[in-house]
């Protein structure tokens, strides 16, 4: 096992080269939420917004579309065809798969609700992608009781538990080993949430992140950290490495809000409003 510090993660995020422009810091795509889970969808473009993503596009259900329209401004917000619940459903697909065909890094998930038909949904079109997925929440679950088409993609996969979704997921314990096994069975990267994050991939690299705390257990606090991860491997970074130094980075900004807020009052929102403050101590500028 390694440690993800800081060091690990200014190796691998640099300061920008001057003669660039949006384009070289990926384009990605959120796909979230659903009616009465807004703010996933909120929190996770924002998050890729604040790490440093060139365009950042989130599709959400046109039946909420004017709710996330009246509340951010960066991210390039898309209505799709929903069902009649605000779902996202199979005809929703051709419009998610365009808009994925053009994304450097797509995430599936945050928000994302539950029925039988947006299920299938997501595996068709985890099954249709070649681009590197984030998976979270809901798009995870989709894959209870499925979880052999999961090594049957052309993606590389990067999914972020929590221990229930894990143990949901796999129908085993959450430990580290379960974990190792899930990853080299599936060929998937595994971020089993916790107060120290671990990240595990199918050649059994395993790293163990060192920021974080227990006020971060409050719901939207994933959906940050997926969008950081959503970012980090638009920006060109692989999978594995966008995971660890996205886990370092959330916690991190965790660590900030709790110094300041305290861990029972500090909110997602004071983890976004921090992430551009970890950033600029990462590569200073």
């Amino acid at each position: 096992m390694e440690y993800i510090t800081k060091d690990f993660v200014q190796n691998l995020i640099k300061p920008r080269k001057q003669e660039t422009n949006k384009n070289h810091y990926g384009r990605v795509l959120a796909i979230c939420g659903c009616m009465g889970y807004t703010g996933a969808a909120y929190f996770a473009s924002q998050a890729a917004v604040k790490t440093g993503s060139g365009v950042v596009t989130l599709a959400v259900p046109n039946a909420i579309y004017h709710i996330l329209a009246g509340k951010l401004n960066e991210p390039v917000i898309r209505p799709i065809t929903c069902d009649s619940n605000g779902k996202f459903c199979l005809d929703s697909f051709d419009e998610l798969y365009e808009l994925a065909s053009h994304a450097d890094c797509v995430l599936i998930g945050c928000g994302l609700g539950r029925s039988d038909e947006l299920d299938k949904l997501v595996h068709k079109l985890v099954l249709s992608l070649s681009r590197p997925i984030v998976l979270d929440a809901d798009g995870i679950n989709a894959f209870s009781g499925h979880i052999d088409l999961l090594s049957k993609t052309k993606a590389q996969i990067v999914l972020t538990p929590h221990n229930g979704e894990f143990k949901r997921l796999s129908l085993l314990e959450p430990t580290i080993q379960n974990a190792m096994n899930f990853s080299q069975n599936t060929n998937t990267i595994v971020l089993l949430k916790s107060h120290r994050t671990n990240v595990l991939n199918p050649s059994k690299c395993h790293f163990q992140n060192t920021t974080g705390n227990a006020g971060m257990a409050k719901g939207g606090s994933g959906d940050v950290l997926s969008g950081i991860i959503l970012s980090l491997i638009g920006q060109g970074l692989s999978p594995f490495d966008a995971a660890c130094a996205g886990a370092w980075i959330h916690g991190k900004s965790g660590d900030i809000c709790a110094e300041k807020f305290g861990e029972y009052s500090m909110t997602p929102s004071d983890m976004l409003d921090n992430i551009s403050k970890v950033m600029l101590d990462i590569v200073g500028c």
